[in-house]
């Protein structure tokens, strides 16, 4: 599965856009990409997709590349966007994203 599979081109396009120069804010990132309106169910195939190796978590290595997994064009963030997207969803303090965290950080 790939992220146009889940969705639009030009959302994500617009997004990525919106965050080139900018800080990275991940809440208005999902919200412009359209994921605040998307079910749990997806929500969570969209974590998948950006769960590179496949350990059920996105790690703070994976999280520098997460606008890649939206698109190749994106961005790296940098390591303080990174840290604090990281404190902002690891709601249990294990230092990584579970699929859970990562569907209410969307909603949230």
């Amino acid at each position: 599965m790939v992220m146009t599979d889940l969705l639009k081109p030009e959302e994500i396009k617009k997004a990525l856009d919106a965050f080139s120069a900018a800080t990275f804010d991940p809440k208005k990132f999902f919200e412009m990409v359209g994921m605040k309106a998307m079910s749990a169910e997806n929500v969570k195939k969209v974590f998948q997709v950006l769960d590179v190796d496949g350990s059920g978590f996105i790690e703070e290595e994976e999280l520098k590349f997460v606008l890649k997994g939206f698109s190749k064009d994106g961005r790296d963030l940098t390591d303080a966007e990174t840290k604090a997207f990281l404190t902002a969803a690891d709601k249990d303090g294990d230092g990584k994203i579970g699929i859970d965290e990562f569907e209410a950080l969307v909603h949230e």
